[in-house]
């Protein structure tokens, strides 16, 4: 099926006992079985709900996956995927991926005994340099947060292909209606849900998305005993807005693209970082793993100050952590999305004190490049 009939229908049937279209929200914690050892199919709710396998197979049909293990944050999927390790494994790493990803990785999981390369995967000789008889994972953002650099998905596959190892790649920022991960060979595919996903600013969660049955196996198992599971509300509302997703993403990539055509033409800014332009230095890349650009933009603006005139000056965009709601936010990286990132590495990323991100939503172009155009005045 095409993608807006799979965000519709895929994981989805009526009610056998209403015929109710809309999956209902089964807000249960256990179930009565028939008799010892006799069930339909479910036993307790951490480990199984008849809305979370919807929107499981739902989003595993919209990324052509044939797994889909919902979490209840982004965060949750990838303490499930570092679950795959064990102590003294490594993980070659995207050196600007989100920082709560990296808080993850080297405050937490560096003390129980996995080791961390963080390298920039946009260049592949850079991932084969990183190489150790002890990796076993790649991990990568393609685009990143928030420098938007693109790593070459087929090319990362075929070196996990090669020497064995699992290839992770974090796919918020593009949502699977503009990349679809697996299809270049990478073996699980991860979202924050939170973001484009859901769209509406009203859900935390988190999926991971894999076609191998042996990593199915063990996430599952992961999911069940580490118990970061999503609630059926909250399964029922991101399942409700799968099915606006693809038009929600088109919106959003056709604000960003002339919002980017904007800045990049304005004075005050010193640089425009948008894969959809084509002073993106991986554009062509883009265009060839991507069937858009989604709505993420970040600029420079040279300082502190003038990072902060800005954000206090707009009035659509909301200063505000997260991105990918349908309403229009703009941040701070540097000290909101990652200030968990040491200063040296954020130097090295140049993800400086004068960069700010903005998550463009679908309102009205020129009433979106009109808030902006006014702020940056006052900068």
């Amino acid at each position: 099926m095409g993608f807006l009939t799979d965000s519709i229908h895929a994981g989805q049937t009526p009610d056998p006992t209403t015929g109710a279209v809309i999956t209902p929200i089964y807000q249960t914690s256990t179930y009565a079985q028939e008799e010892l050892g006799v069930s339909k199919g479910f036993d307790y709710g951490r480990t199984i709900n008849p809305t979370r396998v919807a929107l499981e197979n739902n989003i595993a049909a919209l990324e052509k996956g044939k797994f889909g293990l919902a979490f209840s944050s982004g965060m949750s999927a990838i303490q499930a995927i570092a679950g795959l390790l064990s102590a003294g494994d490594h993980v070659i790493v995207s050196d600007n991926v989100y920082g709560g990803t990296f808080r993850f990785f080297d405050k937490i999981m560096r003390r129980y005994g996995l080791t961390f390369s963080w390298v920039d995967t946009s260049d592949v000789k850079n991932i084969t340099s990183a190489i150790t008889k002890e990796t076993k994972m790649i991990y990568v953002e393609t685009p990143t947060n928030p420098m938007l650099t693109i790593t070459d998905l087929k090319a990362v596959a075929g070196i996990g292909k090669k020497h064995q190892f699992i290839t992770v790649v974090d796919n918020t920022f593009m949502s699977p209606y503009f990349q679809r991960p697996l299809e270049f060979g990478i073996d699980i595919v991860l979202h924050s849900t939170t973001k484009y996903i859901n769209g509406h600013s009203d859900v935390i969660g988190g999926i991971a998305v894999t076609s191998s049955q042996e990593l199915h196996d063990k996430l599952r198992f992961l999911q069940n005993a580490i118990g970061g599971v999503p609630s059926p509300f909250d399964c029922w509302l991101v399942m409700r807005s799968t099915k606006t997703l693809a038009l929600r993403m088109r919106q959003h990539n056709e604000n960003a693209i002339q919002m980017a055509k904007f800045l990049s033409t304005h004075p005050k800014v010193k640089k425009v970082y948008y894969p959809g332009l084509p002073s993106h230095p991986q554009f062509e890349l883009a265009k060839k793993q991507m069937s858009g650009f989604g709505g993420m933009i970040s600029i420079e603006l040279g300082s502190l100050d003038n990072g902060k005139n800005l954000l206090r000056n707009v009035k659509i965009f909301a200063l505000a952590e997260s991105l990918g709601g349908v309403e229009s936010l703009i941040c701070h990286p540097a000290s909101m999305t990652h200030g968990s990132i040491p200063l040296e590495d954020r130097i090295k990323l140049h993800l400086t004190d004068g960069l700010v991100r903005l998550s463009v939503g679908c309102e009205d172009p020129e009433d979106l490049i009109a808030d902006i155009r006014n702020a940056l005045e006052k900068v």
